[in-house]
This record gives structure tokens, sequence and C-alpha cells, in this order.
């Protein structure tokens, strides 16, 4: 104790721990009544524990010994402990916890354990600080120990939807506290008035100057203002909020009983006595008070003890699928009322902004401020018709933008707006019907039994059977049956978690299209998220709030506007030099100078920019693919390595029936091609019940492989109805049933084989990803006993069985099939022993139906190769593209499809990287086995004793080689061997048996490498890969899936060199566009500054003939290129400065600079030249000779830089395919002749352009224009082929910023080759040690 003491003699700085840096997965453990202050442990001695620790209070000199572990005022602490033993017993255990059933609501809060070490950092920013680096008080029990080294710790992830992970990750944003100070904010408004409206434009531009400039930094604890920087940098101010709670609380949880409800379970602190503590609550005039904030849609709440905010979510997670069955009764009133208050109302609302306030927000936008200052500028400048034109112009483009922004707003909003009615329990029996608006967590509903209900939240199923459709969030079409949480066992004791429980789990946005109940009872379940928290909310939140898309290109794009600005600076300063000499008055001076600014920042290029990805987006939805974010389509131009999912992707959806394989005593029988002809028994029945198969309206529904099953045995299966169907179904099972599998008609039967008996399904265990596998509970008419039959995983089923029931041979036999490339189900069967009645058997927990099986044999499926896949996957592989496929199935058969469509080639070698976690004893292991002496899924036991010879031939690996590793050997890797991950990701191209979230995992460690990374897959289990991707692309039938940024309609992987195609070409036309915007400006630039030197300028209608009649047509027709048919090996540049465009940049600029230069010294050199009038300024002195000639020369540079900026190969067509572009500049060039050789009338006068009597300086003119031409072609053509690569040769080589490319160049110099084969690698403490 005394060193312990001595620990705390100097008690760290206090923090504001931040609950939105890290949304805890479970609530913090509430101080119990009557003991405000002190422990929640066993009542002994222990080290004290302040309610309000202060870093200036003393340290007691000794604990306090009081059985209840309270503390007096003022003590103080390091670190804050709870912690608590949990008890069996029925009653109050010591301390003050209450235990047994009866508060089973709090028993789940027992099992946040909170270990928080708390610091506070200089600059009031919040970061993270705790887990299993500190320290255990002393009376901690086992129980936390062990919840200290799992991943059940504050700041881990919460869970996601199943495949629906979000975007972003809470756990990495920063919180800082502010508190407004009323003599700040009175200096704003004054600053504001002084700077006439100034100071209140950058607030609104950047709102956390505005937060910063009123408040100054505080604890969260003390904020009414928060700035919140997410993991992408961006920042966001939020204000706290306050709501009176009354004597509501949430430490006591649905499901306990009556007598064990109380008032006092505080979601605040209502006192100095109490600090109960689910939600921390101001003490304002001894009411709990709610403080909380909205970001994004989402609400988090003030939690006292974690001096945290935290996901309001968080209240709810940790329990376990048993406590979830005791919210069967329902809310009370108070509880209800209560929680409405504090998780606030079930609604996903999508901001929808008055067309006034979006007028205000656009035009304070920096562009139209430009726009608006450049007008006003024009028109003091008597540029009034150009002025005029501009401002119709933007008029019109700010309403259309308004127009669409509301439009898109509101298609949202109606997408995200659901009100239905809701029948809801009461503990009193009655049933109330609730707008789902009022719903919130821990209601219990009731499904109509007709289905036909649009989800309006997230629920665990309690009760019956669902069948529902999950297209809204995954785009898969086929609907998924929902099963009841389980409610005993040791599954039932296993958390709630959406992602491993999503097969009894509703989403909310699903439509449930048939509930059907059991045994009488109703369709129950519990509410468990509500607003954003749910699927529906983070789908919408994903929408409204997207991932940036980091793009080197837009990036550079505003440094080039930058360097613009500074060279408009140098050419104001120019200006007002050279107009001082020509004694131009003070006020023109500074119209002029300003005026420049306006011509060489071009305001229309970010919407030029824009062009190319819009008419990529246009020709790819004419194509069958859509695409719901367009930023990514010039991400598609850089992809260097995309994934693919083998089922529905690479090989068509359905599969057939290739045969069964049964087994007689220990051996395998000849496979039998037609499952009909099996004689009755427990292989048959296996086939014919042992799926998820509904009817609906008429129709079988449900998995591919479960209807094909079915379908080959020729049974029909029918539901039990309750009204009619039940009675008989009764009389022949002895109970009620689920549904009945009917043998077909006799005469459709095979001569030698008639069955008679049905098969009475009891209950169904669905098929889950961690699983790997199915079960269903039978009986069958005049038995007692009921049998289960288990169907999944060849390797997972085995593992369930007798030893003795599995034949010796079954590895040669799984490995011939799956090497032929067959899909192979393996199944088993156990008797259950007597079932007296349908209730019993929704009891038998799966655990104990799933264990001690017999095999039965297996089902071979043949997944056909898609005809359209070798041929795209020979084509990106041309392309230097590397295709990599990930998988669930097994692994000889991902192998077998991976030769089959050449994704690895028949010379090249592929290596086995197998993985085993430590155990007993042993650090993990890592071998690398050549492909032929594995079997893929495991290293086979007498590898080592293979001939001397033979493993000297395999020592090195083959020179062209693929890795090949499992779902489980992935994990493995990167927990233990973090160094090796790298290069084996470098050389994978088949991950087998990969579960969903290990695809996103994947995903996001090769991108990790700075590969550009795409995924390609069936929108199902590949969604949250899909939106990890950089280029996500789903086969669904929907028009525009929101699981990914592309969905295409046509279900084969063609689409995917299609994307990619337009990407490059969309890239390189942003680059043409972004040049060609540069160099107009540049060509402006130029011919205002020569023109200012002479005391002159272009007129109105000059300015309006370049900027809408050229470079506006021509900027806009540009993009209409298509991409080039063949997709080649170089890749389009994604910087935009690089020594490519620079010196693009460079040239062009030089060449158009000499070419205006020597236009104007020709002209003046002519005998019939006449000087302008100097004494005065444009437009007085208009036409004059120096104008009309600059005028022609840079109209002619304009249209020349066009046809220069828009070359084809290699990544889109030729010029010439470009029909209407191509046409318009014909015309446009034809204009500048007539304009250059014979200007008359009305023309003439409107441009105000000189007469030229010299027809022969006309000649001249066009002759320079024609050389200028030609001198750009060259310029462009010398850059294509390398002008700069030749002077890079000179220089020093530098090593690419690429991870993924040094690694390449390291392991290809590496001596020997990697990998070493046969060589076991045990993992290393410093390995270990990068993972965590």
């Amino acid at each position: 104790m005394r060193g312990r003491r001595r620990d705390i003699q100097e008690p760290p700085r206090r923090v504001c721990r931040p609950g939105v840096a890290s949304v805890p997965r479970f609530p913090t453990l509430p101080m119990l009544p009557g003991h405000g202050r002190g422990w929640a442990g066993d009542g002994g001695a222990a080290d004290p524990v302040p309610a309000h620790p202060s870093p200036t209070d003393p340290v007691p000199a000794n604990p306090v010994p009081s059985g209840n572990g309270g503390m007096r005022r003022g003590e103080s602490m390091p670190e804050l402990f709870l912690t608590c033993r949990a008890s069996g017993a029925a009653g109050m255990g010591a301390g003050g916890i209450p235990r047994g059933r009866g508060c089973a609501g709090a028993a789940w809060f027992l099992r946040g354990i909170c270990c928080l070490g708390i610091t506070k950092s200089r600059d009031s920013s919040v970061q993270e600080r705790g887990g299993p680096g500190f320290p255990l008080p002393r009376g901690c029990g086992k129980e936390i120990r062990s919840f200290s080294d799992s991943s059940r710790l504050l700041g881990a992830p919460r869970p996601g939807y199943g495949t629906l992970q979000p975007d972003t990750d809470p756990s990495r944003m920063e919180v800082t506290g502010y508190q407004t100070r009323t003599w700040r904010v009175l200096l704003c408004h004054a600053g504001s008035v002084l700077s006439a409206g100034l100071l209140l434009l950058l607030f609104h531009w950047k709102p956390s100057l505005e937060v910063q400039a009123k408040c100054k930094p505080c604890t969260l604890g003390q904020a009414d203002w928060l700035l919140i920087r997410d993991r992408f940098g961006q920042c966001f101010t939020a204000k706290v909020l306050t709501e009176p709670l009354g004597e509501g609380s949430l430490e006591q949880q649905p499901g306990a009983r009556p007598e064990d409800r109380r008032s006092s379970i505080a979601v605040g602190v209502a006192d100095e006595e109490e600090s109960r503590d689910t939600v921390r609550l101001h003490d304002k005039e001894e009411k709990n008070v709610l403080r909380y904030y909205l970001f994004q849609g989402m609400r988090y709440v003030w939690l006292e003890r974690r001096q945290a905010f935290c996901r309001v979510s968080v209240l709810d997670e940790g329990r376990s699928c048993a406590e979830l069955h005791l919210c069967r009764a329902g809310l009370d009133l108070q509880e209800h009322s209560t929680r409405r208050r504090i998780y606030g109302p079930n609604l996903i609302e999508v901001p929808v902004k008055s067309y006034a306030r979006l007028l205000v927000e656009e035009v304070l936008n920096p562009f139209y401020i430009f726009q608006v200052l450049s007008m006003v500028l024009w028109v003091c400048d008597a540029y009034y018709y150009y002025a005029a034109c501009i401002f119709l112009i933007s008029t019109f483009s700010l309403g259309l933008s308004l127009y669409e922004t509301r439009k898109q707003s509101t298609t949202l909003r109606n997408m995200a707006r659901m009100s239905v009615g809701v029948r809801v329990r009461r503990p009193s029996g009655e049933e109330l019907v609730l707008s789902s608006a009022e719903l919130v967590p821990g209601d219990c509903i009731r499904l109509p039994a007709d289905g036909a209900l649009l989800l309006p939240c997230d629920a665990a199923l309690l009760t019956g059977e669902c069948m529902v459709n999950e297209s809204l969030l995954t785009g898969e079409s086929v609907p998924v049956m929902k099963t009841p949480l389980p409610a005993g066992g040791q599954a039932a004791g296993a958390a709630y978690c959406p992602e491993e429980h999503r097969r009894h789990t509703l989403f909310c946005g699903t439509q449930v299209i048939q509930a059907k109940a059991y045994a009488g009872t109703d369709v129950l379940a519990v509410v468990t998220r509500t607003g954003f928290c749910t699927a529906k909310g983070d789908l919408i939140s994903s929408i409204l709030y997207p991932k940036p898309v980091s793009f080197k290109f837009y990036k550079d794009a505003v440094k080039f506007v930058m360097f613009l600005a500074v060279l408009a600076l140098i050419g104001t300063v120019y200006s007002i030099l050279i107009l001082v000499r020509n004694q131009v008055p003070v006020g023109q001076i500074i119209i002029r100078a300003l005026d420049l600014v306006t011509v060489i920042v071009p305001p229309a290029l970010p919407a030029a920019m824009t062009v190319g990805t819009i008419y990529a987006q246009n020709r790819l939805k004419k194509q069958g693919i859509f695409c719901i974010s367009p930023p990514r389509i010039n991400l598609g131009g850089k992809l260097r390595l995309v994934c693919f999912d083998k089922t529905g992707t690479l090989t068509e959806e359905g599969l057939d029936v290739w045969g069964v394989v049964p087994l007689e005593g220990q051996r395998f029988l000849p496979m039998v091609r037609e499952p009909r002809c099996l004689p009755a028994g427990a292989l048959l029945y296996a086939l014919a019940a042992c799926h998820a198969v509904s009817p609906l309206r008429g129709q079988l529904v449900g998995d591919p492989v479960d209807l094909k099953m079915l379908e080959s045995t020729g049974w029909r299966l029918e539901m039990t109805e309750e009204e009619d169907g039940e009675l008989p179904a009764f009389q022949q099972f002895g109970m009620k049933v689920l549904a009945v599998v009917r043998p077909p008609p006799e005469e459709e039967q095979p001569r030698d084989r008639k069955h008679q008996a049905p098969v009475g399904i009891l209950r169904r265990f669905p098929f889950s990803s961690s699983f790997q596998r199915m079960s269903v509970l039978v009986k069958l008419p005049g038995e007692a006993s009921a049998h289960a039959y288990v169907k999944g995983a060849p390797e997972m089923v085995a593992s369930l069985c007798r030893k003795e029931t599995v034949p010796p041979d079954f590895s040669r036999m799984l490995r011939h099939y799956t090497t032929d490339g067959f899909r192979v189900l393996a199944l088993a069967c156990k008797a259950l022993g007597t079932v007296a009645t349908f209730e019993e058997a929704l009891q038998l927990p799966r655990d104990s139906v799933e264990s001690g099986l017999s095999f039965l044999g297996f089902l071979v499926m043949k997944n056909v190769l898609k005809p359209e896949s070798a041929p795209v996957i020979h084509l990106l592989r041309s392309a230097n593209i590397r295709p990599v496929m990930v998988t669930g199935d097994n692994m000889l058969t991902a192998m077998n499809v991976a030769r089959g469509c050449r994704m690895v080639e028949p010379r090249e070698g592929v290596i086995f990287v197998t993985a085993s976690p430590p155990g007993h004893g042993k650090p993990a292991a890592l071998k690398f086995v050549l492909a032929e002496h594995s079997q893929g899924e495991e290293q086979p036991e007498g590898l080592q004793q293979q001939q001397q010879q033979q493993r000297d031939g395999s020592s090195l690996p083959p020179r062209h080689c693929h890795l090949a590793l499992n779902g489980k050997s992935f994990q493995v890797v990167c927990e233990h061997f973090a160094d090796l991950l790298p290069r084996i990701l470098l050389r994978a191209t088949v991950f087998a048996r990969m579960l969903p979230e290990q695809k996103a995992q994947l995903v996001s460690r090769l991108q990790e490498l700075d590969y550009c990374v795409g995924m390609c897959g069936d929108g199902a289990n590949d969604c949250g890969a899909l939106r990890a991707a950089d280029v996500g692309i789903s086969l669904s039938e929907a028009e525009a899936s929101v699981a990914s940024p592309f969905t295409s309609r046509v279900a084969t992987i063609e689409c995917v060199p299609r994307v990619i195609r337009e990407g490059r070409c969309s890239l390189v036309t942003s680059f043409g566009v972004f040049k060609y915007m540069a160099l107009y400006s540049l060509v402006q630039f130029v011919s205002v500054l020569l023109l200012y030197t002479i005391n002159t300028n272009l007129s109105d209608f000059q300015f309006l003939f370049f900027d809408l009649v050229i470079t506006t047509t021509v900027a806009v027709l540009m993009g209409r290129t298509g991409p080039a048919p063949a997709l080649g090996v170089r890749r389009p540049q994604g910087a935009l400065i690089s020594g490519l465009v620079l010196g693009s940049l460079v040239l062009q600029t030089a060449l158009l600079v000499a070419v205006q230069v020597l236009s104007y010294f020709v002209t003046v050199s002519q005998s019939w030249f006449v000087p302008l009038n100097s004494t005065v300024t444009a437009p007085q002195n208009l036409p004059n000779y120096e104008n009309t000639v600059l005028f022609c020369v840079s109209g002619f540079q304009y249209l020349i830089l066009a046809v220069a900026m828009s070359k084809g190969h290699p990544f889109r067509e030729p010029l010439y395919t470009n029909v209407l572009f191509l046409l318009v500049l014909v015309l446009l060039f034809g204009l500048m002749i007539w304009l250059t050789l014979y200007p008359l009338g009305f023309p003439k006068s409107l441009l105000k352009l000189q007469a030229i009597e010299d027809f022969n300086f006309k000649l001249l003119l066009l002759g320079i224009a024609t050389l200028n031409f030609f001198a750009a072609f060259v310029l462009e053509t010398a850059l294509d082929h390398g002008l700069l690569g030749c002077f890079r040769r000179l220089r020093r080589k530098k090593a690419s910023k690429k991870l993924f490319k040094r690694l390449e160049k390291e392991l290809s110099q590496q001596q020997p080759g990697w990998p070493p084969l046969d060589q076991p690698l045990f993992a290393t403490p410093r390995m270990a040690l990068a993972v965590r």
C-alpha cells in the first residue's frame, strides 16, 4: 500500500477525455444507491476513489476502511477505476451490488470495465489514453484482468451492421472544449462592424475561428462549444445542448423485475450525495440535466465518470442475448419517457435548406464573392456588357445549382424519412400503436403476421421467423431468413453484436416480407438502435458526409491556383508601375491593377475541371454502370490492383448440383449424380431439409445453393399455417412444426426408390460466415426423437464430427473435387433423443446441437466460370494491373478458378502461406509451402519426410510465383507477423475462406502499401470491402446500389476495364482542361500586360468573345472525347505539379509570349502604322492597330491551345472522333480567319477592330498563327515522347514514393529469393510489439 500511495503523490494533470474520441462499446459501471462516492466492490478496504478528483486536492494519509468503500470529499486519485465482482446469488451483494436474475438489466453494466488513465494536453485538444497499459487496483477479480487483455476495451470500434461498416472511425476524432466569454463575443461584434462584415464572412468560411475567437479553452465537462477534428483532418464545431430529465434514469435496464426498478438510477447527478452515472448531468437547481451535442446526425451524451462525450448507442452495447430476451415485457411509461429524452426521436433527419438559405450560403461562397467583386470592378471600368453577361450567366448557374442541391437533399430526405405505426408492448400486457418516431432502444415491438413492414429501427428478433429483403443496404435482392436470437446455452451468454448476430437482426430500412410465429406466439423483436445509430442511419450518414477523396490531382490544382494568384500579384505591381509612368489617374490605376487579378485567376476553373468526369459518368451510365461518387471516376484511372470476389463475380451466381458422395461405414461410395435416387435415410433427409428456403407468394425463395439442393431431391416444401394447416401436421408429427418437406409424387420417383414419409422441420439455425455452417432440427412421423442435420464447409463440419465417423481418406477425396473446381459442402447428422414439444426444440442451444455429429458425405456442386472472366483478367494483367481473388470458398476451389481465369498462369508457381496461432506454450508459426506439397488449407503432416532431392529442388521459390492463404492464416499474419505482412501482400493472389470483415481489412492493408485499390463483388458479403476500396464496383440489379460508389447492372467483370478506361480518359481530360484554362488565363494576362504598357486594353466585347464564344465553348466540348479502346500499360499522371505538366505550361507560355511580342513589334515596324492616343485610356483610345493585332493573334492562340491540349493517344480516342468539338473548332478557326482578313460591318464595330488595309500583313499574321500552331504541337509531342525523360536520366534516380514499389525492388534484389520454402518461422516479441 505504501508503494501504491507513493505512486499517487504526484497526480497528473486532469483531462477532459473526449467520448467522441473513442466511442466506447460498453457503458460505464453505475455507482449504486447509497454508495455514490465509493467503490462498487466487495466492500473491503480499498484505495479511495473520489467522485470528483482534482489535481489540487490533498492525498489522504490512509485509505478509508469503511465497509462500503466510501470516502471523504476532497480526496484525490490519479486514475479512475471502477471494479466489480459478479455474483450469482439473489439479492444484494456486499458493497451494494444487486445480484441474480432480478437485476439482469444492470448485470451487463458490470462487464463494462473502466480502467481509465486521463491526461490533458497543453493545447486543450483531447488525446485518448486508457486500456491495459494502466494498473489495476487491488482486489480486482480475474474477470477484470481477463477483460483488460481482450478487445472489449474503451476505444474499440463499435460493432458494425453486418457488411455495412462505417466509413469513419469515431475513435480517431479529437474534441476540444470551449466556454463562451461575453467580453470576447462583444469584441467580435465590434470587429464585425468595424470591418464592414468581413469578420463575419471569415467566420462563415471558417467556423472554428469563430469558436476560438468568442470562447476560451476549457474542460469538456464545462464546455458549451466543441471543436471536433476528425481522422481526415477536417474541422467542425458543435454546440453543447442541455435537456432536463426530471426523476428518470437509465441505470435499470429493461427486463428487470418491477421491485428492482428504482427511480434513483440516474442518468445524471441529482445532488451531492449521489453520483449515479450512466449519463452525467449538471447539477442545476437539483435537477438531472442531460448534456449532449449533435454531430453529423449522431447524438453524443456526456458521461461524467468517463469525462467523455460518447455516442448515445453506447448505453445499450455489451448486452447478452439472454438479457435481450428479458425485454419482452417492454418499457413502462417512465422509462420510455426518460429514454426518449436521452436517445431523441427515432428519425433520420436529412437537412433540407430553404432556397433563401441556400442562396445566402452560395453567394457567400468565395467563388461567387470573387465574381461579385469582379463585376463591380468591370462596371467601374465601363465594361457594362461584359459585366451584364457574366451576371446573367452566374445567376443562371446559381439558380441551377440551388435547384439541383435542393432536389438531391429532398430525394435523400424522402429516402431516409420513415414514419409508420408500430405495435409496442408495455409491462402491463397491453399493446399500443405508436409512431415509429417514438421508439427507443428497449421497446418490444410486435411484427405483423403478414409481414409487409418497412423496419423503422434496428431490432433483435426474439420469437418467430422473418423473411427480409435487405436490398436497400446490400444491393442483394435475394430475401434473407431471420431466426430468433439464442435464448439458452453458451450462445445466449455471448454479448449481442449485430455483426455476429446478423442472422437474428432486423436492420432499419429493410422490408419484412413475411413473419411467422412459433407455437401460437407473436413475432416479437426488441429495438436495439434508433435514428442515425441504425444500419440505415449509417448508410445515410455515409452519403451526407462521405469520406473525402484524397487525390493528389485536386490538391495540386489548389496549389497551382495559388501560384496564379502570386503571378497576378507580380503583374499587378508591374501594371501599377507602368500606369504611373503613363500618368494615369489614381482611380484608373486601382481599377486596372485589380482587373488584372480577374484575368489571371480563372473563376470557371473548378467547373471546367469536372467536365470530363461528367461526360465519363454519362458514358458509363449508357453502358449500365452507375456512379454515385463522380470524383472516384478519376481514381479509377490510377488503379494498380483489383480484388475480385469469386462466386457470382468470376463464376456464375447459380450452382448446379454435380452429385452426392455418400458414405458407407468408413469409406466413400462412388458419386451419385442424381440425389433423388438416394435411398431413404439421413443423407437424403439432410439434402431435403437442411436449408433456409421458404415459400413466398407461391414461389420458393432463399439462397441459390439451397434452392438447387432442394430441387435436386425432387422433394417439396410446405409451410404450416396456423389457421388450417397446423392440425394435419400436428397429427402427423405429434407436435407443431415450422415446415414439412414431402417426397415427390410416386410417378416422379425412381422405380426402385419409393419414399412415403415426410420430414417435419422444427427449427433452423441459419448460416453464418463466422460459423461456416447451418443446421436444422427435424422430426420424422412416428418417432419420438428429433434429428439434427448440419451442412457447411467440409473442414468445419468434419471438426464437429466424431472422429470415428470421418473416413481416413477425407482430405484426399475433398482435394480430388476441389482441385477440379467443384464447390464441396459436407453433410452430417445427429440423433438428439426425445423432443416432446415444439417449445422444447426451441430451447435447445446451438452449440450442443452442432457437436458429436456423424459424417454423412459430400454434396458436390459445379461452379461454372463466366466466359468473360478469363479475357478480362488477361487484359488487366497485360495492362500491369494486378488481379487478386478474395473469396469465402475453399482454397483449392479458389485455386482452380484462379487458374481457369488466368489469374495464375499454367507456368507460374503457387506457394501456400500456412500460419498457426500461438498455443500450448508454442509461439505463432508461419511456413511457405509449394502448392504441389500442400493441401492448401493447412500444412500436411508428412511434408517434413519428403525425399531430400525433392526438398532441395523446392528450396528456392519459382521465379514467377503467387502466394495463396486462407482467412485464418491472414489473421495470424496480421496479428503476429506484421513485419512480413507487406511482403506477403505484395505477392499474394488468392485469399480463401475470408470473412466479410477480413475482406475489408485486406483492402485497407493493401491501401497502406500505397496501392490504389479496386474491388469488384456482388454487394452482399462484400459491402464493407466495396466501400473501403478506392473504387468499389458492385454487380447488382439495382440501378444505383448505395453499397458501393459504382454499380454494374451487367453482372460480369467486363465493367472493371470499362471503369479503368473511363477513369484514365477522365483524368487526362481533367489535366487537359486544367492546362487549357491555365494557359488561356496566361494568354489573356500577357495580352493585357502588353496593352497596359502602351496605355490601352481589350474592349468589352473582345473580352466577351474570348471568354464566352471561344473559351467556354472549347472547355465544355473538350471532354466529350471518349476513352481509347485499348487498355495499355501506361497510366496517366496523377500529379499536376510534375515535370511533364509544368514543362508543358512553361514552354507553351514562353511560346505564346514570344508570338505576341513578335506580332507587336512586327506591327510597330510597318510603314503604315499610326501609334494610339496614349493621353487617354481604353475604351476611349479604341480601336487601334496594337489592340487589333493582339486580338487576332491571341484569338488564334486560344484555339491552338485547345487542339494541342486535346491529344488522344494513348488514353483517349483521336480528336476527330469528337465530331461536335471538331466542328466547333473548324467554325471558330474560320471565324478568326474572317475577322483577321475581312472584318466587315457590325462585327468590326462591335469588337472595335481597326481596319488594316495591307493584305500581305494580314497574311503574315496568319503565317505567325500557323507557325504557333506547329510549334505548340511539336512541343507537346516532344514532351510526350520523353524530352523531359532525357533530362531525368542525367540526374540521379530517386527512390519511388510508393511503398509497394520500394518493396518490389527490395524483393527482386534479395538473395536468396523470397519467400524461404519449408522453413518454419516463429513470431518474436518484436513482431508482436509491432502489432500492438
